[in-house]
């Protein structure tokens, strides 16, 4: 698992840490069992305080998504993938197609990002949410 800490964002740092591995447990790029970076492995990868990694891992452990282990290190207690949602899945294939065809049509990372926020916006208020009580 690679962070990418965006600083001009605006997002706190350690909630751009629990936000992308959210995103690997929900593409199944992390799977129970899985252990995360030790704090000094991101630490050196991202120029952080230690102190934020162990934030966003309590944050994590807090909602139940991983446990650490003394002496060992942080792991993965459950998925958040759904079949559909996976990274191999048709639905991502399809989506990257799409994003091929966007950024050939001149859009860029933010262009695109605003469309589909915008289009995801308009289809999950039209249908209630995802019913699943994690839309975030």
């Amino acid at each position: 698992m690679d962070y990418r800490i965006d600083r001009h964002s605006g997002v706190a740092t350690y909630l751009q840490i629990v936000q992308q591995t959210k995103h690997a447990l929900r593409l199944g790029l992390l799977l129970p069992g899985d252990k995360l970076p030790t704090a000094k492995e991101v630490v050196a990868a991202t120029a952080i305080n230690p102190n934020t990694v162990l934030k966003a891992y309590r944050e994590l452990e807090r909602e139940g998504l991983v446990a650490p282990r003394p002496g060992l290190g942080t792991f993965v207690l459950r998925s958040l993938a759904r079949e559909e949602g996976a990274a191999d899945s048709p639905l991502r294939a399809e989506l990257a197609q799409w994003a091929a065809r966007a950024r050939r049509a001149g859009l860029g990372r933010e262009d695109v990002a605003a469309l589909v926020a915008s289009v995801v916006e308009q289809e999950f208020a039209e249908s209630g949410g995802s019913g699943r009580g994690n839309d975030d």
